[in-house]
């Protein structure tokens, strides 16, 4: 799916893979571990390995079943990772003599609850970019500069539309009660990469028309754009890149409650500050929509299905974002943090401004 970028630069050349060696990421806990209670947290660090694979690993060593270790997020397969897990305390003797090639225990300590799914701040990245020459180890510079300084789009990376890219097609189906899926986690898994295609082509055209706001006079874009005069200035005088729109609905920044803009100035700059963020839509039952302008947009990227919606993030703010060029290896470093649910690769490919090879 081809989509719309953020950054104004043509695109930048250079080489990416993901692998062990290139691609790192450590999970940043939601809270601190009190060091006590029934449950045991291990940092494990994994290589070439999914989350589900190693847990699988555990599991069988350990004679438990999956379920019966908590995980907050799942991580790439092709990068080292490393990430909290938690087990029944009862076991923890049984891991003494534990030794896997692609798994290491880097500490332990203890806990009350089970870590469960989402129970994580965000991940801390490190990753290297190859055949980088001078001329674009400074058009990267750049382009990190502007995402430190205002942000950048949180579409779903391509880990979410599986090898083939295509996950999304069945999950229509299956949504629409078109297919069968017994298996009930993929069937999940296939009717959120439905709803993750959506709003990537939902905020794809949101960036369009960021660009062209930004690209042509306001009596130009009456045409273009089908918006009232009025609404058309209110929009090129935002100084955020990202166009708020009047019925986007908005979330306080990094979490909080949703609620409506409606032109406010003190809105925007809030935005602005970010202390609140705009949000996109996952299409289902139970799921706020948004009004206006924003709402006469979204709607061609709703659809009915069967199964819950819910809203997300259309824009984040990457932290401690840093970058070094090694011009010897024409090699360009960069570490920044994402919040969780966030996608690095979505990074790199803004970065890019195309896509990049998997």
């Amino acid at each position: 799916m081809d989509r719309f970028y953020s950054l104004g630069h043509s695109s930048i050349d250079f080489h990416f893979k993901q692998s062990a060696r290139d691609f790192v990421v450590e999970e940043i806990p939601l809270y601190e571990f009190s060091g006590e209670g029934e449950h045991l947290v291990m940092f494990v660090r994994k290589k070439n390995l999914s989350t589900m694979e190693m847990v699988g690993i555990f599991a069988r060593y350990l004679g438990i079943k999956n379920r019966d270790i908590g995980y907050a997020g799942l991580k790439d397969k092709h990068a080292m990772t490393k990430q909290y897990i938690s087990i029944n305390k009862q076991h923890e003797e049984a891991l003494e003599n534990f030794e896997h090639e692609g798994i290491k225990i880097l500490s332990k300590t203890y806990h009350n609850n089970k870590i469960r799914i989402g129970h994580l701040k965000g991940n801390r990245f490190y990753i290297k970019l190859q055949k980088v020459n001078p001329t674009s180890a400074i058009k990267i510079d750049e382009a990190l500069k502007n995402i430190s300084d205002f942000g950048m789009p949180n579409f779903f990376g391509y880990q979410r539309f599986g090898n083939d890219g295509d996950n999304h097609i069945e999950g229509e189906k299956i949504a629409k009660g078109q297919k069968k899926e017994r298996n009930p986690r993929i069937k999940k898994l296939l009717i959120n990469a439905y709803q993750s295609h959506l709003f990537n082509m939902w905020l794809s055209r949101r960036l369009e028309i960021n660009s062209l706001v930004s690209s042509f006079e306001s009596k130009e874009l009456e045409s273009l754009l089908n918006m009232p005069l009025k609404e058309l200035k209110d929009l090129k005088a935002q100084k955020h890149p990202f166009k708020v729109l009047r019925g986007d609905i908005m979330e306080h920044y990094p979490h909080g409650r949703l609620f409506d803009f409606d032109g406010s100035e003190d809105d925007l700059i809030r935005f602005n500050d970010r202390n609140i963020s705009v949000t996109g839509m996952l299409c289902g039952k139970k799921v706020k929509h948004s009004s206006d302008l924003a709402g006469e947009i979204e709607k061609d990227f709703d659809d009915e299905i069967n199964a819950d919606g819910a809203r997300r993030y259309a824009w984040i703010y990457p932290t401690e974002v840093e970058g070094r060029f090694n011009k010897v290896e024409a090699q360009y470093e960069l570490n920044f943090t994402l919040p969780k649910g966030s996608y690095a690769t979505v990074l790199i490919e803004e970065i890019a401004k195309r896509k990049i090879n998997k």
